[in-house]
């Protein structure tokens, strides 16, 4: 009698991820808590100066323009800051992809298919349910990829705050599903909000690319162990092709992106090879990881999110209009569906099952955290409508406010969660004899 063939053992959701990687995720959480909080401080300082008596002096800032002519770099702070600061934020995000490919969890098919359907998920829903609200409508439906991006510094910061208990696969999963989330929205800025491309700026920019690359590759070990060769010979080639990238017509953070991937993730074997310590890509990241969070993107905060929202009598105006209403629907309902959805359709049609230590509420509370648009919103924002325009100013209040929902919203359920695990942590503590003494007590007898 033939012995029927057991069915292929389902493989989790959401894995645990090597240890490596759980330590690395820590690090990351520890870190973007300060940069999540100056990107705070940073919009809320802008609101409140943009709304003042002083409003004027805001936007005379903002506008001041700066820059050599000639070469049209004579650009407004504000425009510096979206144009050249966020090439910084990019860069790291070039730097993080490329590692999560190289040597992370996206390395593996398995567990890399997941969060890349969650994060597709959640950027086609939000993109629909905004389209959905605004549909009909020339004018505003060019903003349909406002709520598409999670800003990664401000979800890890309340991650980092909140989820000092929650389980290790659900952090890997936010952390892994932010970085496909930045690649799309990458992709989206360099295919929809490029216009007139000038073909000889783009090829000369790929010079100084070429070069860089070179460099990082052949040097790798030079620059790991000088840390002012980088910014005496690397920056000043990135700087040459930032500048002509945003000649090109190419929006010029998707320079940093591309310098990001160019760098090296695994150690040299004459630097005694990858087990011998930490690439060029992560070293940098250390490096340059504070120049982001700590000055690139609050600056950027600070001259992007400014809005004079005209008291009561403009909140309202705000919140009736399409665009607004489209972007806090789709960041607070869109982001959260879009993720769930995607994973539950995995679940569904493929071998994958969640995690055991994961329930199906923790990843409504990591679609709540996706819902943080921020960063990345405010200059698709920007891109989408350009500054002055009332349609912009509109999209930044939805933002503000469907990213401050979305914050207290996840606050909120996964505050819960984590009290939760806590609780559970304690109770698996208590010895294995069953006497119900907790292992610390036994110890200290």
């Amino acid at each position: 009698m033939n012995t029927p063939t057991p069915p292929p053992a389902k493989r989790p959701l959401i894995g645990h991820g090597s240890h490596a990687e759980a330590l690395r995720i820590g690090e990351i959480l520890r870190k973007e808590t300060v940069g999540g909080a100056l990107l705070v401080a940073a919009a809320v300082l802008a609101l409140i100066w943009a709304n003042s008596p002083a409003s004027g002096s805001y936007f005379a800032l903002r506008d001041l323009k700066v820059g050599y002519e000639p070469w049209h770099l004579d650009l407004s702070l504000g425009a510096w800051a979206a144009d050249g600061l966020l090439a910084v934020f990019f860069f790291l995000v070039g730097l993080e992809l490329k590692r999560e490919v190289v040597a992370g969890d996206l390395r593996n098919i398995g567990k890399a298919v997941v969060p890349v359907a969650a994060a597709v998920g959640g950027v086609v829903v939000p993109a629909l349910v905004y389209a959905a609200i605004n549909w009909g409508n020339p004018e505003t439906i060019r903003g349909w990829a406002i709520p598409t991006a999670t800003d990664i510094a401000f979800a890890v910061a309340v991650l980092a705050v909140i989820g000092s208990h929650l389980p290790t696969p659900l952090r890997i999963f936010l952390l892994t599903l932010a970085v496909v989330d930045d690649l799309l929205a990458i992709t989206i800025i360099a295919v929809f909000y490029t216009s007139d491309i000038n073909v000889a700026a783009l090829l000369l920019t790929l010079i100084p690319m070429a070069l860089y690359a070179v460099l990082a590759q052949k040097f790798r070990r030079f620059f790991g162990l000088k840390p002012a060769a980088a910014w005496l010979i690397l920056l000043p080639l990135g700087v040459i092709a930032w500048a002509f990238l945003h000649a090109s017509g190419i929006h010029a953070t998707i320079a940093g992106v591309v310098l990001g991937f160019t760098i090296p993730v695994l150690r040299s074997q004459a630097s005694g090879g990858p087990e011998a310590g930490p690439g060029l890509a992560e070293i940098f990241e250390h490096r340059f990881r504070p120049v982001s969070a700590g000055f690139a993107v609050p600056v950027f905060a600070f001259f992007s999110a400014g809005v004079a929202v005209g008291g009561l009598d403009g909140l309202s105006s705000a919140l009736t209009d399409p665009v607004a209403i489209g972007i806090i629907a789709a960041l607070v309902l869109g982001k959260p569906i879009g993720i769930l959805l995607a994973t539950w359709l995995m679940a569904k049609f493929t071998r994958a099952t969640l995690d055991p230590s994961l329930k199906w509420i923790d990843l409504i509370g990591v679609g709540l955290l996706a819902g943080i648009g921020f960063t990345v919103s405010l200059l698709v924002a920007e891109l989408s409508f350009g500054l002055g325009d009332p349609a912009n100013d509109h999209a930044k209040v939805g933002i503000l406010l469907a990213s401050t929902l979305a914050a207290l919203l996840a606050t909120a359920l996964l505050g819960t969660r984590n009290r939760t695990y806590r609780r559970i942590e304690a109770e698996e503590r208590v010895d294995d004899d069953g006497d119900g003494t907790p292992d610390v007590y036994q110890q200290g007898k």
